[in-house]
């Protein structure tokens, strides 16, 4: 999920490549920003996969 944000898909595009629900995947978006303290995609992307190069 983390890596189709970090290429800049959008949730709907990520919900298709993933074959689940648009709503699942606001879920497990929200759900990783708490978990990771972020408050947006870029800050959840840095503290998620911190060895991808932005």
């Amino acid at each position: 999920m983390l890596r189709g944000l970090a290429r800049g898909l959008l949730y709907k595009e990520v919900a298709e490549a993933l074959g689940i629900a648009l709503g699942t995947v606001r879920t497990h978006v929200w759900r990783i920003y708490r978990k990771l303290h972020a408050r947006n995609r870029t800050e959840a992307v840095r503290k998620g996969l911190p060895g991808l190069r932005c």
